[in-house]
């Protein structure tokens, strides 16, 4: 599990892509005393885990379903990344629980200053939307943001300077995709309450649904 909350911009070393895997090893100032075979990193909000390290940098193999799903197999050496290390027990939760597993690609498509702030808008996949609420929240190529506005299609957030100079929308324009996480806790509420798809459906929940089962 992660936060959101990015702890370095790394850069792209190497990607090699073979046999519909590949494996990725990037350059960062994360302490290498701190970092372990077996660990999780997430890079631009995919959690990969670490096969080897030293010397400042890491090496991460990059699954097809990874590929498939997300924007790592387009990377380019010296490209910059978003890196944050997995969620320690003991860390404060200063941003959302983000689990590292992308559920669709966005595009931005309005950038513009906004006071003190940058403000972007994206689009999705619409069946994403329904994920997304007003002020929750939402990680974008790994990055924690509060959800401003959700409309079909997509939804727009706002960046502080600090933020903006700290991930990768610095280098983000209009025509840039991303990758894109919906709040884990919304998925799991539909998951159970049957209203998703796949699986076994159950009512929705509504008063006859809970009276029926007892609970009223």
């Amino acid at each position: 599990m992660f936060t959101g909350l990015i702890e370095d911009l790394g850069s792209v070393r190497d990607l090699q892509i073979a046999g519909g895997g590949g494996r990725i090893t990037i350059a960062t100032v994360l302490p290498m005393n701190e970092i372990a075979l077996g660990d999780s990193i997430a890079v631009n909000g995919v959690c990969l885990t670490v096969v080897d390290f030293g010397g400042g940098q890491f090496s991460a193999d990059v699954s097809a379903e990874s590929l498939s799903r997300t924007l790592l197999g387009e990377l380019r050496r010296g490209q910059r990344v978003n890196l944050e290390r997995a969620l320690r027990l003991s860390d404060r939760l200063g941003g959302h629980l983000v689990s590292g597993h992308v559920d669709g690609l966005g595009k931005i498509t309005e950038r513009r200053q906004d006071h003190n702030a940058v403000r972007f808008t994206v689009e999705i996949p619409p069946p994403l939307c329904r994920y997304l609420v007003e002020k929750g929240s939402v990680a974008v190529d790994g990055i924690s943001l509060t959800v401003n506005r959700v409309f079909e299609g997509g939804f727009s957030f706002a960046v502080i300077p600090h933020s903006l100079s700290r991930t990768t929308l610095q280098e983000r324009q209009v025509g840039a995709r991303v990758n894109i996480e919906t709040d884990l806790l919304g998925k799991y509420v539909e998951r159970l309450l049957g209203t998703g798809s796949g699986g076994t459906e159950r009512a929705p929940l509504s008063l006859d649904t809970l009276a029926k089962n007892g609970f009223l």
